[in-house]
């Protein structure tokens, strides 16, 4: 037993680890990707830009710019409609998306295969041609495009996540609660916000704040069906002579919210965790 022992300490503890040396290099180089960007974005929206443009030069530190957001023209209403849009997008798409994942992982009908690939389809499909389509339906039933537009497109696409998302949320979690509710007398509605409701709860937050951060983000389709509405990513996409300092301020304030409900939502999960 002794020389058996002192085999097994012999070997390595874990051989992948030596043969794929590049993956965690790999891992930094992506997160370093990911991050150096928005690094810059938070770092230089309190640089002192002397023609209130965007400039590179480091010429000083200055809260100024954060003092005077809605001074810019038209940049603060392109803001707030993006926020606005984004809010009602995610909440509809969450009250929509709820039930239907419910239905999709929980129960069997005719159709359903056809409805899980309209889904995936929906998440796979380009935006240009998305925006395309969109612009063509609504044209075709005589529908103006603007805020209204935008907002159908936007919960269009985001159901598709809210739905994928939930339903990863109930895959692991079984019908024994509901079954056991049941044989105690609760009624179907009861179980549900007693008990499916609050299981899916983490899963309808982060539904809700992917949602939040698609609509927002969105430029492409957005700019198909915006007509004469003109939202945060296409006010700053429409700046021609340099983009002002505001815009950095504006990035930094929605990355530092999302950043901030993503970890309130991890502490809240780890303090009331289900299973």
């Amino acid at each position: 037993m002794t020389a058996a022992n002192q085999l097994v300490s012999e070997l390595p503890l874990n051989p992948r680890a030596r043969r794929r040396p590049l993956l965690p290099i790999i891992y930094w180089v992506v997160v370093a990707i990911t991050l150096v960007p928005i690094a810059v974005m938070v770092v230089y929206s309190f640089n002192t830009a002397p023609n209130h443009r965007i400039t590179y030069v480091w010429h000083g530190f200055t809260l100024n710019y954060y003092a005077h957001l809605a001074d810019l023209s038209g940049l603060w209403q392109a803001f707030v409609l993006s926020i606005v849009i984004a809010i009602a997008s995610g909440l509809i798409s969450v009250i929509v998306g709820t039930p239907l994942a419910l239905a999709l992982e929980r129960h069997r009908f005719w159709g359903k295969r056809l409805l899980t690939g309209i889904l995936f389809v929906d998440i796979a499909a380009p935006s240009i041609v998305v925006g395309a389509a969109a612009l063509s339906f609504f044209l075709s039933i005589g529908l103006h495009t603007g805020v209204t537009t935008i907002l159908l497109v936007h919960v269009t696409f985001n159901i598709a996540y809210v739905v994928v998302t939930l339903r990863a949320r109930l895959s692991g979690v079984g019908t024994a609660l509901e079954q056991a509710a049941a044989d105690l007398g609760a009624s179907p509605v009861n179980a549900f916000f007693r008990i499916t409701l609050p299981i899916m709860m983490p899963g309808i937050v982060a539904s809700f704040m992917l949602a939040l951060a698609m609509s927002i983000d969105d430029y492409v389709i957005t700019s198909f069906v915006a007509g004469s509405a003109t939202t945060f990513p296409l006010f700053v996409y429409g700046v021609k002579t340099g983009l002002p300092p505001q815009v950095l301020c504006m990035g930094t304030i929605i990355f530092a919210v999302g950043l901030l409900l993503a970890l309130l939502n991890g502490a809240l999960n780890r303090r009331r965790p289900v299973g």
